[in-house]
């Protein structure tokens, strides 16, 4: 069993390598003035639980642990959406976010690698001829999706013949889809395990179009923040943190990323 994360002093993992410290050069980065300020994507249930301020679920409690080893106190400052988390930070907002990797927010944000991962599919009426994934991005077919969903995104640069149809939250998504009017709906899996029992005959497509990576994220001005956030990020995987904390919130959809 791998050594409790610490602060302070280095601590050893089994496999004899050194858990990353926080200087004095990181925490002024990450926690300015003694406070950490952590953006979190209400819309990503399986990440965060319960919103802010009181905020529960996985994403905050690696945010608390981040405050802790700096020795500061953590603010949780909530966004609908992971594209309202990115614009945020254009204007320094918060010191730590943690959001899916996608290539036009990195112009303005360091992501850290990946620490879990989430399948996104499709949901169809059971009367759909849509039967694959190649059948989806064809003339004609609309997809909703969630606007500003990393898998949104993805699939408006990846699709070349289907319409995405963006819907005011995953919510609005699936609301969209029961209306009528559209051929599939996107989103992630998990969420789609529980929205295709609300649907008769509804099916969800087999295997998935991306896998969602999801991040931790600073402004790209705070180097020295992302350097010590890309060793925390590997450090987590391999420790048995992040498992403990997918267990304790019971968190099943998501993957630990390799």
């Amino acid at each position: 069993m791998a050594a409790a994360l610490t602060g302070g002093a280095v601590t050893w993992a089994d496999d004899g390598q050194p858990m990353p410290t926080m200087p004095p050069n990181v925490r002024e980065q990450l926690a300015p003035g003694g406070r950490l300020r952590a953006a979190l994507n209400h819309s990503n249930f399986l990440l965060v639980s319960k919103p802010a301020p009181a905020a529960e679920g996985v994403a905050p409690d690696m945010a608390r642990e981040l405050a802790r080893r700096a020795g500061a106190t953590v603010e949780f400052m909530g966004y609908a959406n992971a594209g309202l988390v990115a614009d945020a930070s254009k204007d320094q907002a918060w010191d730590v976010a943690f959001i899916g990797a996608e290539p036009e927010r990195a112009a303005y944000i360091t992501f850290t690698p990946a620490y879990v991962e989430i399948e996104a599919t499709y949901l169809v009426r059971g009367d759909s001829p849509i039967r694959t994934m190649a059948d989806v991005d064809r003339d004609g077919v609309r997809v909703v999706s969630a606007a500003r969903a990393a898998y949104t995104l993805f699939l408006q640069r990846t699709l070349g013949h289907a319409t995405v149809v963006e819907a005011t939250g995953i919510d609005g998504s699936f609301e969209a889809f029961t209306r009528g009017g559209v051929d599939a709906l996107a989103g992630l899996k998990p969420r789609l395990l529980d929205d295709v029992k609300k649907v008769p005959g509804a099916r969800l497509l087999d295997g998935r179009f991306t896998a969602v990576q999801q991040s931790m994220a600073v402004p790209r001005a705070r180097t020295e923040a992302a350097a010590y956030l890309e060793a925390f990020a590997r450090e987590i995987r391999t420790s048995g943190f992040l498992a403990s904390l997918i267990e304790k919130h019971g968190a099943h959809g998501l993957t630990i990323a390799r």
